[in-house]
């Protein structure tokens, strides 16, 4: 991969794990930017935790070299933001913040489809076969995110176990078809080079959410939502767990093995 690609790469990852602190920890210079209205707590945390899976998953893919495995990440990028450019012109409504919103989401998803074009025919090094509990986790995330997105951006009601606007439900369906999309790209090139990464960028999502999950217990939680958010930490609590023993633990497949 062109060297001064790969510096661009690591540039936008940090500045993504920027966005991941300021949003999970509600720094006010970056919520104030956000660009929609009654955007609870936990839904910035949502945002933070994207932002927190963006950034692991480049950088991981980067420093272990596994350059071709970005592929999956240029697709993500591309299914979350280019259908979130159209809705924001959608419902911008004259809005000077939304229309520069969706300007950056147009770029993102360019430059999603130039690392994919760029980085689609690199050949994966890591070829050890990808571990069949992780396959299967795979399904079953794919499965529940096609679910979960596809209702948000349906703008069913309750899908999430907060509250959220129907805008915000439209934007946090496509992250989370996106999301899928990258898992999916994993089981279309099976490998371990291309499941380290997904599992990284979930347990980076997985760290910046678990803490508030579990500290929500304590508190009322509305009837509607207890269901789903207890199905929600377990899904947390599962994939944390999954990637952990893969990428640390697990003897044939631990980075210093």
């Amino acid at each position: 991969m062109n060297r001064y690609f790969r510096i661009f790469l690591i540039l936008v990852a940090v500045v993504q794990a920027l966005f991941a602190v300021g949003f999970a920890l509600r720094v006010e210079v970056i919520t104030r930017a956000w660009i929609l209205p009654n955007t609870s707590i936990l839904s910035f945390i949502f945002i933070g935790s994207i932002f927190a899976a963006a950034a692991a998953s480049t950088l991981w893919c980067i420093f272990t070299a596994e350059e071709g495995a970005l592929a999956g990440i240029g697709l993500d990028y591309l299914t979350i933001l280019a259908p979130l450019s159209i809705f924001s012109l959608q419902i911008a409504n004259g809005s000077t913040r939304l229309m520069v919103f969706a300007g950056l989401c147009i770029a993102g998803a360019v430059v999603g489809l130039a690392i994919f074009l760029h980085t689609r025919g690199i050949t994966i090094r890591d070829t050890r076969p990808q571990p069949r509990l992780v396959r299967y986790s795979f399904i079953v995330f794919i499965i529940a995110l096609l679910i979960v997105g596809g209702g948000l951006a349906l703008k069913m009601p309750d899908v999430l176990p907060w509250i959220v606007t129907p805008e915000g439900s439209v934007m946090y369906g496509w992250m989370f078809l996106g999301a899928a999309a990258y898992f999916a790209y994993a089981l279309l090139r099976p490998s371990w080079g291309n499941s380290s990464g997904q599992l990284i960028g979930f347990l980076a999502y997985d760290l910046v959410l678990i803490l508030p999950f579990i500290t929500r217990f304590s508190t009322e939680i509305p009837p509607q939502y207890v269901v789903g958010h207890i199905i929600y930490t377990i899904v947390v609590i599962y994939s944390a767990v999954l990637a952990i023993y893969f990428l640390f633990i697990n003897p044939s497949t631990r980075l210093s093995r």
